[in-house]
């Protein structure tokens, strides 16, 4: 894969999936935006992808503030000169049963795992066709998208609607030339599974025929 002098957007890019994503992006030659709201790890990212000999500038971002998400374009633009690529992989989950979830869980949920992914399409999108740009926008989806898991109500739901939206989106941005499509991983060692109880951990893990959890990278 041949990626020199591509544009590219990665949310989520301090720590797990987008840490490794932005580091093979960039040995393909891809200059990054490695946005995050933790800013500190988006920093260590991006000086990680400067050593492989490409350009990298650190954002910090709400993702699920679409102000927020439509001025992490515009700086994108400003310090790369275009945009040919989004990766919307920001994400949070909280493992949690329906009936402790009250209202604002739910949300909290939502607005960081599936709204963020429509601003990112949006207003990345929006500004390719401004451009003129032939992008590709990926999304990152998770089997819990089509197979549902207990104790995950608002993440089975965020991840659901990412792949109706990758669906989407694919269909309505094929005529401007825009690909957008999802990636569904499986059970990843992230930062998020600490959150997950020592025994949920080993159960997810046995799911998996090497019984364990998969290294982001």
């Amino acid at each position: 894969m041949e990626l020199r002098d591509q544009a590219i957007i990665v949310t989520g890019g301090a720590s797990g999936i987008g840490h490794a994503t932005a580091l093979e992006l960039a040995r393909q030659g891809a200059n990054l935006i490695v946005a995050d709201f933790d800013i500190d790890g988006a920093q260590t990212t991006a000086a990680e992808v400067e050593t492989l000999g490409v350009k990298a500038f650190a954002y910090k971002v709400d993702v699920s503030d679409p102000e927020g998400v439509e001025a992490m374009v515009a700086f994108a633009v400003e310090k790369l000169g275009t945009l040919t690529g989004v990766f919307n992989n920001a994400g949070i989950s909280k493992v949690q049963s329906l009936l402790e979830m009250d209202p604002a869980s739910y949300r909290r949920v939502i607005e960081v795992d599936q709204f963020s992914v429509y601003y990112g399409l949006y207003y990345g999108a929006r500004k390719m066709v401004e451009l003129g740009v032939k992008g590709v926008i990926v999304n990152t989806a998770s089997i819990y998208g089509s197979v549902a898991a207990k104790g995950s109500f608002n993440y089975n739901a965020a991840k659901a609607a990412v792949i109706a939206m990758t669906r989407s989106g694919a269909l309505e941005l094929a005529e401007h030339g825009i690909r957008v499509t999802a990636v569904a991983p499986g059970f990843i060692d992230t930062p998020m599974m600490k959150n997950v109880p020592d025994e949920a951990r080993a159960a997810l893990a046995a799911q998996h025929v090497t019984n364990r959890l998969i290294p982001p990278d």
